[in-house]
């Protein structure tokens, strides 16, 4: 994995990109309070390993983690969301963190999976994102139903890849046409890849620099794809 680079200052305002970097340090590049909406699905502290040996960066490291929502809290706007994946074994230190950054559970989504995920003392047929509050934002116009079915990625640009399907109710739901929706553990792009397509901004951030030309190559299938709805 090449080191990424703190952004530079030319970056700092760009929109509608994925920068390569640790976001840890480049959201502390950004102004306070510019982001409308975060969706992230963070690595879960569990030291993942998929059936074909693949890892995420950072997903033994708490630290490489948990600060940067310190930094997700800076740049929201004032009463606005931040929506964010998490498995309940780490649950613990993703509330600490959430709490410390001034970041609170104000409503949690379930996805129920036809399939089983893993096994263990149970088996594993579930996905969830906790919906955080910074201040009192409004409450959605039509909220999301808190248990949704499951729509199955493929994994196959990353080895926890979330589809667009289930990320864009979420962003449709949580923030308008126009809204800077960021992304500070982009992987291969799910995030950006709805926010384009529903005519919102976005910024997103990867560590990784084989996650970002995959999501740097399905962007570029987007806006390929809206052009050509525009000319149609």
């Amino acid at each position: 994995m090449s080191n990424p680079l703190p952004i530079e200052r030319e970056d700092k305002m760009q929109t509608n990109c994925i920068i390569h970097a640790d976001s840890r340090v480049a959201l502390a590049e950004l102004e306070p309070e510019t982001v409308d909406l975060v969706v992230t699905d963070p690595p879960y502290l569990v030291n993942y390993k998929d059936r074909d040996g693949r890892k995420v960066a950072n997903d033994a490291n708490p630290e490489g983690v948990l600060p940067v929502f310190e930094q997700v809290a800076r740049v929201l706007k004032p009463n606005s969301y931040a929506l964010c994946f998490a498995g309940w074994s780490a649950l613990p230190m993703f509330s600490q963190g959430w709490n410390d950054a001034g970041l609170r559970i104000v409503g949690q989504i379930i996805w129920h999976k036809a399939y089983a995920s893993r096994r263990g003392y149970t088996q594993y047929r579930h996905e969830t994102l906790y919906v955080l509050a910074k201040g009192n934002p409004a409450r959605p116009a039509k909220p999301l139903p808190s248990v949704m079915d499951w729509v199955y990625s493929g994994n196959r640009s990353h080895p926890t890849e979330k589809a667009v399907e289930v990320i864009a109710p979420l962003i449709r739901c949580f923030s308008k046409e126009g809204d800077l929706i960021c992304d500070p553990f982009a992987g291969s792009g799910s995030t950006l890849v709805a926010a384009s397509l529903l005519g919102r901004r976005y910024l997103g951030f990867e560590l990784e620099a084989k996650h970002c030309r995959s999501a740097r190559a399905r962007l570029a299938g987007v806006e390929r794809y809206l052009t050509a709805k525009v000319a149609a």
